[in-house]
């Protein structure tokens, strides 16, 4: 089978190079020329770790092609992936209009049946709206099916979430595409994984609904935190507590300056703009999305208060992308919190192992450093912000002796904080009891 997938960005490049793993002959399109000449020459546009290897081996063994003219990808492919852009329009709902764009792409190109598959996060109603689209700009009259087959990828383990899904999603009205669909997953059927079939809208909002309840999960964490800071509770037993009760589960259940990412803020609010549209206000989504912005200030103030202010104060920032293993900024908090500390007069040195020149072209103003310990050099204050596995054996000797003042505020709670008091530090956490240093 020949598939063709729409749009190279995360989510199309990774569908693309893991389907051609899977034996399928796959063309990725996209009118970015130099992003398609990066490609071409195993140049991935984006950190995720095994992809470059991945398109490397896919295009070595012939199955993987790149091409800028969407009539060559229409052509060949009898399913085609829709996996552009659905950034938010200024009221929080999905800007559709790159998808659009495809669908009338694909109508004046179509010269027989296709299967055209929604792989971009897109709202109930989306596949009729691409079924309007195309034939109302097809040349001809012919036949084609439109399926919803929502992606489940995290970023930084997107490969296997492609190779091992806890579920797939086919969301479609037609035998013919479902058993086509099928077909391209049948790789899977070895590993037993579920398959899901159900109808277009159902299938569409699938995706909102796992989205919207995992970002809630992780704000209403963020609100027993706050509460554990004013009892003086450890929010961290309190989760694992919490977590072993199987019908509650552990994961998403980590304190910490709230969530962000290309998926998990843009989708929430696209379900509540959804719930407005159709008079259903959604009340929890709206309020898991408060409390996360509420979060992001609640960080802020705590490094304030530790700091006893923050103008002409140095901060040495440990970790810029939204989570570790990404080089993703979209709706960082390390962002948004680097902007606000420097409006009040900060200096602000960071580092990062993959996201420190994406962010510092966003935020010229951030001192970019090597490593750790030159992050750390003068600060009255070092920051963890994204836990990437670097910062979880920090030696605290070498840091007290390059920092002007030994303070951690260590918002991912990644360090026990006896023991970082006991090195001299004053550790700051979320959801847990201040500690001061220990004297010698």
């Amino acid at each position: 089978m020949h598939i063709s997938v729409i749009g190279t960005g995360y989510v199309g490049l990774v569908t693309g190079a893991c389907f051609a793993e899977f034996g399928v002959n796959v063309t990725c399109m996209d009118n970015d020329d130099r992003r398609i000449a990066k490609l071409e020459k195993g140049e991935v546009p984006f950190y995720e770790p095994g992809i470059t290897e991945l398109v490397a081996k896919g295009v070595k063994e012939g199955r993987l092609t790149f091409t800028t003219d969407i009539a060559q990808a229409v052509d060949k492919a009898l399913v085609i992936f829709i996996a552009v852009g659905t950034p938010p329009s200024e009221d929080g709902s999905a800007n559709l209009s790159f998808v659009e764009e495809v669908g009338r792409g694909i109508a004046r190109h179509m010269t027989g049946y296709k299967v055209i598959v929604t792989k971009s996060t897109v709202p109930v109603g989306t596949g009729e709206k691409i079924r309007e689209v195309i034939t109302k700009n097809q040349k001809q009259g012919i036949r084609f099916d439109v399926v919803s087959n929502p992606e489940f990828l995290r970023e930084g383990s997107a490969i296997e979430d492609f190779m091992r899904p806890n579920r797939v999603v086919i969301g479609a009205d037609s035998d013919q595409a479902v058993a086509i669909m099928k077909d391209l997953y049948r790789p899977l059927y070895l590993i037993e994984t579920p398959v899901v079939v159900t109808d277009v809208p159902t299938a569409e909002l699938i995706k909102y609904a796992s989205n919207a309840f995992l970002a809630t999960k992780i704000s209403f964490i963020n609100e027993i935190a706050n509460l554990c800071e004013k009892v003086g509770a450890d929010v961290q037993m309190v989760a694992k507590g919490m977590g072993l009760d199987h019908r509650i589960g552990s994961k998403f259940l980590h304190a910490g300056p709230g969530f962000g990412g290309s998926c998990f803020p843009k989708d929430l609010a696209a379900l509540i703009q959804t719930g407005e549209r159709n008079g259903h206000p959604m009340q929890i989504a709206s309020a898991a999305s408060r409390v996360n912005e509420a979060q992001r200030t609640r960080m802020l103030t705590k490094i304030r208060e530790a700091l006893n202010g923050l103008k002409g104060k140095t901060i040495g920032m440990l970790g810029l992308s939204f989570k570790p293993n990404t080089n993703d900024l979209r709706e960082a908090p390390a962002l948004a919190i680097s902007r606000e500390l420097l409006s009040e007069g900060a200096t602000v040195r960071v580092y990062d192992p993959e996201a420190l020149e994406d962010a510092c072209r966003l935020l010229p103003e951030l001192q970019v450093c090597r490593d750790t310990y030159h992050a750390a050099e003068g600060a009255d204050a070092l920051v963890i912000m994204t836990e990437w596995n670097v910062f979880r054996n920090l030696d605290f000797e070498k840091l007290k002796s390059v920092m002007r003042v030994p303070v951690l505020l260590d918002l991912r709670n990644v360090y026990d904080p006896e023991r970082i008091a006991a090195a001299g530090f004053k550790h700051v956490s979320v959801g847990r009891t201040t500690k001061s240093p220990e004297t010698r």
